[in-house]
């Protein structure tokens, strides 16, 4: 067990060396004109660049002041930062999020940790598999509104971004061929380079798979023995360098795209989720998609709680109870029915025994996921505080 244990995590983790790698491109000439530094080590697979928007350290720049300025919103109250907050790994600490008009969306805001190793980009969508589209959900979306940016204000809010003196000189650098022209898809661009240069490879794990023998405890070990063992069947949804099995990278020939049942409701027995947040069936109407999320990564999991695609688990002793127990009792409401009997439910999600001592360790394993770097480098944070 331990042996398969050791050859899962070496399998995953190829990082041999702290150096982080560049992605450069050039022009006709051969001239280097936009080398990115990924900030991920030696021997990790890079992210995918789509062909339109290939990363510069411009773009990067311009789209993480738009991801933190309030002005790209319909009432100028709320940023891409409201919702994901670089202490929480840039999720928002909530169980769902609210929206520029005060309205309560039904799904958890994710943590933008190596987002840009997704193979899908919501919960429960699969054909969402560029940021660059995904953005478009929260700026421009009415139902439910979270940035607000309509019709009625679309103008207004574009000569915001216009009126601003620093996005002059912004716009210009990330975009010199266009003479800097401030536009929708612009922004988008640049907001979705930001985006998907956050990378998170500097966990204590991150540092012990380097060589670090002090990185990690003795529990910790303890825990990932369990995290990657066939007791626990943690691994099969959350494996891999990024901690999820819905990753994409430079490497991969064919991606998969999984999404998971977790047996979280089994309203009236019959496999049915609330209304709201039916999952992957929203978009299939197959009925075995009912209850299907992606499984997001485990990484910086210590700080963006709460958890599931509904927010609904506080912490993640509550988490590994859920799993033990193979699936959510509900005993009263309009949501009753228990979660093990879900007809749909990921056959993985089959319960298991877990002593005190093992939930303790496997709680400092997951805790040894979290980058203190990725939630306090000033290349992530606001840049409007110092400005």
């Amino acid at each position: 067990m331990l042996v398969k244990a050791l050859l899962i995590i070496v399998l995953a983790m190829t990082v041999i060396a702290c150096n982080t790698q560049s992605s450069t491109s050039y022009n006709d000439e051969g001239v280097n004109q936009s080398a990115f530094s990924w900030l991920v080590p030696s021997g990790m697979p890079l992210p995918v660049e789509p062909d339109d928007n290939p990363m510069t350290e411009a773009k990067f720049q311009l789209g993480r002041h738009l991801f933190y300025d309030e002005r790209l919103s319909g009432n100028a109250s709320q940023a891409c930062s409201s919702c994901h907050k670089q202490e929480h790994a840039f999720a928002d600490a909530l169980a769902t999020p609210i929206g520029s008009t005060d309205e309560v969306l039904t799904r958890n805001s994710q943590g933008l940790a190596n987002v840009a190793y997704n193979a899908t980009l919501t919960w429960a969508n699969p054909s969402i598999v560029t940021l660059e589209r995904q953005i478009l959900i929260p700026l421009f979306a009415e139902d439910p509104v979270e940035h607000g940016i309509n019709d009625e204000n679309r103008e207004i809010v574009l000569q915001r971004i216009v009126d601003e003196p620093v996005y002059q000189r912004l716009f210009l650098s990330a975009y010199p061929e266009q003479g800097g022209t401030v536009s929708y898809d612009n922004i988008i661009k640049a907001i979705a380079a930001f985006v998907r240069g956050l990378t998170s490879f500097d966990s204590p794990f991150d540092q012990y798979q380097r060589g670090d023998r002090t990185a990690m405890s003795d529990s910790a070990l303890r825990g990932r023995d369990l995290f990657f063992s066939e007791q626990m069947e943690c691994f099969h949804c959350h494996g891999g360098y990024n901690f999820s099995d819905s990753t994409l990278d430079r490497t991969m020939a064919f991606v998969e795209r999984p999404f998971h049942n977790t047996g979280l409701f089994n309203i009236a027995g019959i496999g049915a989720f609330p209304e709201e947040n039916q999952g992957l069936f929203s978009i299939t109407a197959n009925p075995t998609d009912m209850g299907k999320f992606r499984a997001v990564t485990l990484r910086n999991i210590e700080l963006t709680a709460p958890y599931m695609h509904d927010g609904s688990v506080a912490s993640l002793d509550e988490v590994i109870e859920f799993y033990a127990a193979g699936g959510r009792i509900i005993e009263t409401g309009p949501h009753a029915g228990d979660g093990r009997f879900n007809p749909f439910k990921d056959g993985f999600i089959t319960g298991f025994e877990i002593t005190d001592q093992e939930k303790a360790d496997l709680i400092v394993f997951l805790l040894s996921l979290t980058d203190g770097t990725f939630v306090t480098t000033e290349r992530f944070s606001d840049p409007w505080i110092s400005q």
